[in-house]
C-alpha cells in the first residue's frame, strides 16, 4: 500500500506564521496584552471598552498531555467515518468553565500558539491538568481529552485540514510539557516565569534572570541498505506489538554531526558499519514521553559496509535483513486506512462518552485478515516512508545528503 504525503505528521502547521512585528495585534506581545486586558473585564460587573483592535481568541485545553478534542459525522450514510476536530473554546467559555470549577484562568497560564490573519484570530493552549472536575464538565458538551497518539493514528491523511490540526496540537503539546518541565531554573533552583506569551521562560531570581527556551531533542533514524543484496536491516524494540519491525534510531550526541550519529547509532545497535548516508526528510515527533517533549527526526538512507549483524540485546530485541520482496509484500496486506477508521470511530464513540478507555494495541493493528509476518509503522511515522521509499523505487546515492541545501524531489516524493 503506497501512501501519498504533502508533509509528515506533526508538520505543516497552519498558524504558526512568518514572524510579526511586535506592533501587529496578532504578534504574541500585542495579543498578549489584549490577552491581559480581556482577562481583567468581567462581562457582568465591568464598563470597560473592549481593548481596540482585539482579535478574537480561541484556546485549547489540555490534560496530562491529552488535547480537548470532538469528533463529527458529516454524511448521513450508515459507512461514513466520522472525524475529530481540537476542542477550540472560546476565551470567555474557558474563563466560565474553568470559574466552575473554582480555577482562575490568568495570562501566564496560557501559551501562544499562532494566528491567522484572514480570520483575526489568535490561537492559545492552556495546561488544566489540576481540575479534574472539567471532565464531566467538558464531557457534558461531547468534548473529549484524548491522547495525542491516538489523535495521530485516527487522522485522515489526505485531509490537509485534519493534518493541519495534528500538527497544532502536537506543536502545543509540545510547549505545554516543556513549560511543566521548566518550572525552576537550572542554574539557581529558583522558579522560572513564562514571557512572551508563554514563549520562553525565564529565572525569577533577580541575580540570575537565566533566559530559557523550548526544548527540541533532534534523534536520528535510518534505514540502512545493504545494495549488493538488495535488502534493508529492520530492528525490533521489546516495546513493539508482536511481528512489528521498523527503522533503527537514536539521540545526538553532543559534539557529533548527523552523519556520525547514524554510523554510531547503527554500529552500537546492529554492529554494522555504514559508509554513505543520504537525507530523506525530517518530522517533529511530540508524541514521545512528557520527558522529552518534542524530539525531532531527521531521517537517512545509510548504505551497510559490513554485512554481519550483532545485536545489542540492552538496545533492540532483534535486527535481521529483509529484501526489497518481502519488505513489498509487508506494505501491500498492510490495512492502514482501516486502522485509521477504525480508530476514528473510536475517538468519537470516546468523545459521546461510549467508550473510556485507549487502548493504544488496537491502534496499531494494520494487518489483513491473514497474519503477515511483519509490518510497519504506519504512513504518520516517518520510518514508516523512509521504507516504503526504498520498497518502491530505487533509492539515489547521489541526491541529498545532511548538509545539503535543497532537497531532490525524487528522495522527498513519499
Amino acid at each position: 500500500m503506497s501512501i501519498n504525503l504533502n508533509a509528515h505528521a506533526f508538520a505543516g502547521n497552519p498558524i504558526r506564521s512568518k514572524t510579526l512585528k511586535a506592533h501587529d495585534p496578532l504578534s504574541p506581545s500585542s495579543a498578549f496584552q489584549s490577552l491581559k486586558t480581556h482577562l481583567l473585564q468581567n462581562p457582568e460587573t465591568t464598563s470597560l471598552p473592549p481593548p481596540p483592535k482585539s482579535p478574537l481568541f480561541k484556546v485549547l485545553p489540555f490534560r496530562k498531555g491529552r488535547p480537548l478534542a470532538s469528533s463529527s459525522i458529516t454524511g448521513n450514510n450508515d459507512d461514513d467515518v466520522p472525524s475529530w476536530h481540537l476542542g477550540w473554546i472560546s476565551l470567555p467559555d474557558c474563563k466560565y468553565f474553568l470559574g466552575k470549577c473554582g480555577m482562575d484562568l490568568t495570562e501566564d497560564s496560557l501559551v501562544y500558539l499562532g494566528s491567522k490573519i484572514e480570520d483575526d484570530v489568535v490561537y492559545w493552549a492552556v495546561d488544566v491538568s489540576g481540575e479534574s472536575r472539567l471532565v464531566p464538565e467538558l464531557g457534558s458538551k461531547q468534548f473529549c481529552f484524548v491522547e495525542l497518539r491516538t489523535l495521530m493514528v485516527a487522522t485522515d491523511w489526505s485531509d490537509s485540514i485534519a493534518m493541519g490540526e495534528l500538527a497544532i496540537a502536537g506543536h502545543a503539546r509540545a510547549l505545554l510539557e516543556w513549560h511543566n518541565l521548566s518550572r525552576f531554573c537550572g542554574h539557581c533552583g529558583e522558579k522560572t516565569i513564562p514571557k512572551e506569551a508563554g514563549r520562553r521562560k525565564q529565572c525569577s531570581n533577580e541575580s540570575c534572570k537565566k533566559r530559557i527556551y523550548p526544548r527540541v531533542d533532534p534523534v536520528v533514524i535510518m534505514l540502512v541498505i545493504d545494495r549488493e543484496n538488495d535488502r534493508a536491516l529492520l530492528g525490533r524494540q521489546s516495546r513493539f506489538v508482536p511481528r512489528m519491525w521498523s527503522c533503527l534510531a537514536g539521540f545526538i550526541e553532543p559534539g557529533e554531526s548527523l552523519e556520525e550519529a547514524v554510523r554510531r547509532e547503527t554500529y552500537e545497535e546492529a554492529g554494522i558499519e555504514v559508509g554513505e548516508v543520504v537525507y530523506h526528510s525530517s518530522q517533529p515527533w511530540p508524541v514521545g514521553p512528557s520527558s522529552i517533549p518534542c524530539q525531532l527526526m531527521v531521517g537517512f538512507f545509510a548504505f551497510a559496509k559490513s554485512l554481519e549483524i550483532n545485536v545489542d540485546k540492552e538496545e533492540l530485541e532483534d535486527a535481521q535483513w529483509h529484501s526489497r520482496e518481502d519488505v513489498r509484500k509487508a506494505l501491500a496486506v498492510a490495512e492502514y486506512k482501516k486502522a485509521q477508521k477504525t480508530t476514528a470511530a473510536k475517538v468519537d464513540q470516546m468523545c459521546k462518552g461510549v467508550e473510556k478507555g485507549q487502548s493504544l494495541s488496537a491502534d496499531f493493528n494494520v494487518e489483513s485478515g491473514e497474519l503477515a509476518p511483519m509490518f510497519f509503522p504506519g504512513p504518520f511515522a516517518i520510518a514508516h516512508h523512509l521504507i516504503s521509499t526504498w520498497a518502491n523505487q530505487d533509492v539515489p546515492t547521489d541526491g541529498v545528503k545532511a548538509g545539503s541545501k535543497q532537497p531532490s524531489s525524487s528522495i522527498l516524493n513519499l
